[in-house]
């Protein structure tokens, strides 16, 4: 279980300068987040310290992050974001 303390911190790191990134985030966050283990918790921490360019990027799809493991988080976000 994620603390609420940390959970509000990363919550408000989602509020980005995009709409877009926004859009993407704040569903990702309200109902993926907790089902993230610790490990990928810091990743995610990692991707929030990206400038929104960069962010925007890679959760569009149009780049993707050098890092393994912060690229398999990346398609993570864009599949919980797809349409269903």
């Amino acid at each position: 279980m994620l603390d609420p303390t940390r959970k509000a911190k990363i919550t408000w790191q989602c509020r980005r300068g995009m709409l877009e990134l926004d859009l993407v985030l704040n569903p990702f966050i309200q109902s993926g987040l907790d089902k993230l283990d610790e490990q990928q918790i810091q990743l995610f921490e990692t991707l929030l310290e990206q400038a929104d360019p960069v962010l925007y990027s890679w959760l569009m799809g149009s780049t993707q992050p050098e890092d393994e493991e912060l690229a398999s988080l990346v398609e993570h976000i864009r599949r919980h974001a797809a349409p269903r």
